[in-house]
């Protein structure tokens, strides 16, 4: 399996030990990767015998009632339409987010689901904080997000696709984001799958980049930051011990690079805590990191 594949496999084998997929699901899930149903049988196998020592996925309600209030950034969040522009092999699709008096541009780099409506959300969050913003849809070789009826086959199609591609896609759109603001400095962030992909964009020698803010994204094996110019938030969750078992690297590699960073582990929270639509959304967890990106923009962009 290539890298994206297995960080795929992983994820669907501990949603599975999580409770958060069925049996039924995950062996088809697997399937649409490529992993033979042995393979799979021994996957989840594996990770049902370590859930038990992990904390089970936060909960999406809080004794305080702050999963009523809206996700953070949302009550000022501008709309978004979609656009095209030229990509290295391919016409590329995005949504996009202008701000009425941009001070920065963020691209916005999604999971492994594809270019979502809550991806298109937090580009708006960022167009409404001062931020222009572009939320990149990295299947759109193959058409477009929109084009999968089945999110699983959205997710089995983005994981062939080579790493190389998709660097080369993301820096495609700094190129478009320079294009329609220029002068101001470009920022990146992503989340899960996405949250890789800004590592690997880190990694490519890419130095537009003034900020970075990787969300639970593991830094792939042997990178090298050298060539990176961004101020970087990395951002962990507290009960992702798959995703925690990269952060000492990703921390090696930051301070190897000189790069001014910051290591951010959110108390409490698991995989995916941003994501509102998600099962392990954390609205707590959400409203604390937020302000933290801002600020973390803010001072770099």
């Amino acid at each position: 399996m290539t890298p994206l594949q297995q960080y795929v496999a992983e994820e669907i084998a501990v949603d599975h030990a999580d409770g958060l997929m069925s049996r039924r699901e995950a062996l088809r899930r697997l399937g649409l990767l490529g992993v033979g149903l042995t393979a799979a049988t021994a996957l989840l196998a594996a990770c049902s015998s370590d859930s038990d020592s992990n904390t089970e996925a936060s909960a999406t309600s809080s004794p305080d009632g702050s999963a009523d209030a809206a996700p953070p950034g949302l009550d000022t969040a501008l709309p978004t339409e979609a656009i095209t522009f030229a990509g290295p092999t391919a016409e590329l699709q995005a949504a996009w987010a202008a701000a009425a008096d941009p001070r920065g541009a963020v691209l916005v780099v999604h999971e492994n689901k594809g270019l979502t409506d809550h991806i298109r959300s937090v580009a708006g969050r960022f167009a409404g904080v001062g931020y222009s913003a572009l939320a990149i849809d990295m299947l759109s070789e193959e058409g477009g997000t929109a084009t999968f009826a089945d999110p699983a086959e959205a997710t089995a199609a983005l994981t062939k696709a080579t790493p190389e591609r998709l660097v080369a896609d993301m820096k495609a759109a700094i190129d478009e984001l320079q294009r329609r603001v220029p002068g101001k400095k470009v920022g990146a962030i992503g989340f899960c799958m996405g949250g890789a992909l800004v590592w690997r964009l880190l990694g490519s020698g890419e130095q537009r980049l003034s900020a970075a803010a990787p969300f639970y994204g593991p830094i792939p094996d042997g990178s090298d930051l050298t060539g990176a110019n961004a101020a970087v938030l990395a951002v962990y969750a507290d009960l992702d011990a798959r995703v925690n078992a990269s952060r000492d690297a990703a921390t090696a590699a930051l301070d190897k690079a000189g790069l001014t960073n910051e290591v951010v582990t959110v108390a409490g929270a698991d995989h995916a805590f941003f994501n509102d639509t998600g099962q392990r959304y954390d609205p707590q967890a959400a409203a604390q990191i937020w302000p933290k990106v801002l600020d973390w923009f803010g001072r770099y962009l």
